[in-house]
């Protein structure tokens, strides 16, 4: 299993402007918890960051030995807000950061119809440099439901554009996310993400989406099992046939770096096993 860990786990769930842990601290952890790769998110390094600080971050990744998955460039694409989508439309700073870093994928942001063509045109630029632009399935965009994710990729119709499947905002949406999503959505599947939540109506956190309205949840370890069915999504991959990377993208468990490291090792430990049974 190609094992991610995103740079999310050295963020708080609200603030993912604020990095918790600094990236040397944050490679080491997931060098010793035996993830192969980062999925970089602009906390730690983004488009607005100096060339001497990318440099800097590829440095230090190179020194322990780790590549760096996929980008999210800027906050507007991780708030999935009504900016989220310019990316699309100067994508060339996403393209230069994506190179420097060595990342064959960036995440991108669609939220209007009117974002399909400049997905179109972005994906264009983006193939010429032999970069995967890929979208998640999240609320407050055009991939909220399956039927949406299918229609708008079957319109962007791109190789180079796919999809992080993530099963925590299909199931704020009310959608399935067992095999059966995954046979439908297995054509655009190139990344994984993973996180875990328990829906109840008094969960701490709430987010509103628009084909089911406010949903409340309590966000939960990975290795809980009492949130969402892992082992079922994991069945559904390996009976498609899926090989690409399956990233880690909780949140941080605490601002302290041991609960966090351990928090990253016990993750990798459980997800390992899901993969491999006996």
């Amino acid at each position: 299993m190609n094992l991610v860990l995103s740079t999310r786990i050295a963020e708080g769930f609200l603030s993912k402007e604020e990095r918790i842990l600094a990236l040397p601290e944050l490679a080491r952890i997931a060098r010793e918890a035996g993830y192969a790769s980062l999925c970089m998110r602009a906390s730690q390094v983004g488009i607005a960051s100096s060339k001497t600080e990318v440099a800097e971050a590829r440095r230090v990744l190179d020194e322990h030995g780790l590549r760096v998955n996929m980008i999210s460039g800027d906050f507007n694409i991780v708030y999935n807000n009504d900016q989220g989508p310019a990316c699309l439309r100067n994508i060339g700073p996403y393209l230069d950061l994506a190179e420097a870093l060595g990342a064959p994928f960036i995440r991108v942001c669609i939220r209007t119809e009117g974002d399909l063509a400049a997905a179109q045109n972005a994906s264009a630029a983006a193939a010429a440099r032999g970069i995967t632009l890929l979208h998640q399935c999240h609320v407050q965009s055009r991939f909220e439901t399956v039927e949406q994710i299918i229609d708008s990729l079957e319109t962007i119709d791109r190789e180079n554009f796919g999809l992080i499947f993530e099963a925590a905002n299909l199931e704020e949406c009310r959608q399935s996310y067992g095999t059966e999503t995954i046979r439908r959505l297995a054509p655009w599947i190139r990344n994984v993400y993973l996180q875990n939540q328990r829906l109840t109506p008094n969960g701490a956190i709430t987010l509103d989406t628009w084909t089911h309205g406010p949903t409340t949840f309590d966000i939960i370890p990975i290795t809980n099992e009492t949130g969402i069915d892992f082992p079922s999504v994991f069945n559904g991959l390996r009976e498609v046939g899926y090989d690409g990377p399956v990233t880690v993208h909780q949140s941080a468990p605490s601002e302290d770096p041991a609960t966090i490291a351990l928090a990253a090792r016990e993750t990798a430990d459980y997800l390992t096993g899901l993969w491999s049974p006996g």
